[in-house]
């Protein structure tokens, strides 16, 4: 193959790439299983129609940490993993979350616009910093089991 000819597709490949976005087929969410509020969000979100397959993995595990360990905000922070290697953290997490589900979807296209970001930001903040408040709210047997809600804190 002629230079010319391996730079023309390399360029046409760059082009599929950044013209027309991958959507992804499934989202793993790596989420902290210590805390009530997150095991509580982990099982509404498998109670609701999902757009895109949805799979849960314990960011604490053995599993995670050899797979998605050189995510700087792994333990941290709500982490999401495209299956195309797609990475989202914190409120950006969130929102993915919420557009994985089908009725939710709307709501997490508005949330991300110039209007309702910050809020949705501040929101997310809110929530994932008293993580472990809020579980006592759900009831003493939804505790942070020992204190751990690491991730927001």
């Amino acid at each position: 193959m002629d230079s010319t000819r391996w730079i023309d597709d390399v360029d046409r490949r760059w082009k599929e790439r950044v013209e027309k976005p991958r959507v992804p087929k499934t989202l793993t969410v790596l989420y902290d299983p210590g805390c009530a509020l997150c095991r509580r969000c982990r099982n509404w979100m498998l109670g609701e129609e999902a757009a895109v397959e949805l799979r849960f993995v314990e960011c604490t595990g053995e599993d995670a940490k050899a797979r998605y360990g050189d995510i700087p905000w792994l333990g941290d922070e709500l982490v999401v993993v495209g299956d195309g290697g797609e990475v989202w953290a914190g409120s950006a997490a969130f929102l993915v979350c919420l557009w994985a589900l089908e009725e939710w979807r709307d709501w997490s296209w508005s949330l991300a616009g110039p209007t309702f970001a910050p809020l949705a930001e501040r929101f997310f903040l809110f929530v994932s910093s008293r993580r472990k408040s809020l579980s006592t709210l759900l009831g003493k047997d939804h505790e942070c089991e020992g204190g751990t809600c690491k991730i927001g804190r």
